[in-house]
């Protein structure tokens, strides 16, 4: 039996449709960014103002049509056979019934995250095998501490703008998935923060035989890291630009209840430089250069309800470094552990492994150490999930001098659908980021609620608020931030 996840697409998009009645909605959004007192930027916020009232009279005008859909993220989810190319993500077992003939998932047993609701449904533009579908996403927020400063804290409004296409050709055998995006956001008072993302994709797989398929997952971007982030330099006011390009090939094979794959990676960073506090410029060339993985994974289903896993990737991490220190490293992660589906209710996947890497760096040495990675998904009703995720990764760090980092985190989540066109969730995590070679630890707690409306198929709303603190024994890294922000998406 052959499933992918353009079945599992298919499957959804034929659940039965349900009409939902016309709405009109008067939005209004960003009314103090209008009022700014530098004439560069009143001149910048009416051209934001202009895009995103047009996507706000699109998403309203759209809702005479009086079908809706949950939207769907740009990357949705890994579905088989995709897991075996990102071997360490979880993946409850209810979404692994391909390799158990028989077994399928409900349009209403998917995660409400995620979730395609009935009547919400893209529509899409076909043009015989490919289904084009655009958006375009506006909005803004407001962040109570632009620069993650630990004393003089700044804050400002800023405006997004976010076009996206995802393309789709319509092959069982052979399916093909092009997304591309450009995101651009502009601030109120400090342009030093301004920064324009852009990334496209192309994946998909080449049916060889019934049992036997290639994947391929390639894709560029030009992408930046936000001040106050991880790898972020102390004291940076702008944020880091980066090139990434990333080519993926993986062998993946199943038959009955085992499935296996083989695959080979390639990343390549291209790090530009940021401004300081003090005015200078923060040359981040050090963090140039490639990774490289191959990986692997096997599982095995017991029965309908219950299977097991093996993961493995080996990485060599080819840095350029810095004076002071290489960043170049080589290492081992595996894990082992089940999947599950408890019935509807409790599905899940968790791991423990080991991990290690060798870094050339001598004061940092070997990084070594067990590993887990955990997904357990608790639905008591088909309008609720509550999620639990864990991880423990080992990773590096460019600040004044070279590090590793030993991260760990846990997420506890909860969505709940309100009526069917409204979904609330909210979130909290904890993250300890371990510093080796340097007497660095922090702990950073984050806080995450959001609401999205579905007012037809065409546009949705939403609403969201997050909190950051970052409390380490090094000062100028501690900080918090408070940040709110509104946006509609209208799509076809």
């Amino acid at each position: 039996m052959r499933t992918d996840g353009f079945r599992l697409s298919r499957t959804v998009r034929k659940f039965a449709a349900l009409r939902n009645e016309p709405r009109r909605r008067v939005l209004h959004v960003l009314p103090m960014c209008m009022r700014s007192r530098d004439p560069g930027w009143t001149a910048q916020c009416r051209r934001w103002g202009a895009c995103f009232s047009a996507a706000v009279l699109l998403a309203v005008s759209a809702s005479s049509l009086a079908q809706a859909q949950a939207i769907s993220p740009l990357t949705p989810p890994a579905s088989p056979p995709w897991n075996a190319e990102r071997v360490f993500e979880p993946v409850p077992y209810a979404q692994l019934w391909s390799h158990y003939p028989g077994e399928k998932i409900e349009p209403e047993d998917t995660p409400v995250s995620t979730r395609q609701w009935p009547g919400y449904e893209p529509h899409g533009i076909r043009d015989h095998a490919w289904m084009f579908y655009p958006s375009v996403t506006a909005g803004g927020f407001f962040d109570s501490n632009v620069f993650a400063s630990n004393g003089d804290e700044k804050s400002d409004i800023a405006g997004v703008i976010n076009p996206a296409l995802r393309v789709e050709r319509l092959s069982e055998r052979n399916p093909l998935t092009f997304d591309t995006y450009v995101k651009s956001t502009k601030y109120s008072h400090f342009s030093s923060l301004d920064q324009t993302d852009a990334r496209a994709r192309l994946k998909g797989s080449l049916y060889l035989r019934e049992s036997d398929t290639l994947l391929y997952n390639f894709q560029a971007a030009y992408l930046h890291e936000a001040v106050g982030s991880l790898s972020s330099p102390l004291g940076a006011i702008s944020p880091t630009p980066y090139g990434y390009t990333k080519e993926d090939v993986t062998y993946w094979h199943h038959h009955d209840r085992l499935s296996y794959s083989l695959g080979a990676s390639n990343e390549n960073y291209d790090f530009g430089s940021t401004k300081a506090q003090n005015g200078s410029t923060i040359n981040e060339d050090s963090r140039d250069g490639s990774v490289n993985k191959l990986h692997s994974r096997f599982d095995y289903a017991f029965g309908a309800n219950f299977g097991v896993f093996t993961a493995i990737e080996g990485n060599m991490r080819d840095l350029r470094g810095s004076s002071t220190g290489s960043l170049s490293s080589q290492g081992l992660r595996s894990l082992t552990g089940v999947n599950f589906n408890l019935t509807h209710l409790i599905s899940g996947e968790i791991g423990v492994g080991y991990t290690s890497q060798h870094f050339d760096d001598p004061t940092i040495g070997t990084v070594s150490a067990p590993a887990y990675r955990a997904l357990l998904r608790w639905s008591p009703t088909r309008a609720l999930d509550f999620t639990l995720k864990g991880e423990e990764i080992t990773t590096e760090a460019v600040d004044t001098v070279t590090s590793a980092v030993r991260a760990q985190a846990v997420m506890l989540r909860a969505d709940y659908a309100l009526r069917g066109n409204v979904v609330l969730s909210a979130l909290g995590s904890y993250e300890n980021d371990k510093f080796v070679g340097q007497d660095r630890q922090d702990n950073v707690y984050s806080t995450m609620l959001t609401v999205q409306y579905l007012l037809n198929r065409f546009s949705s709303v939403g609403l969201d608020y997050k909190y950051i603190n970052r409390r380490s024994n090094l000062t100028t890294a501690t900080y918090d931030k408070h940040e709110v922000g509104l946006n509609v998406t209208a799509h076809f």
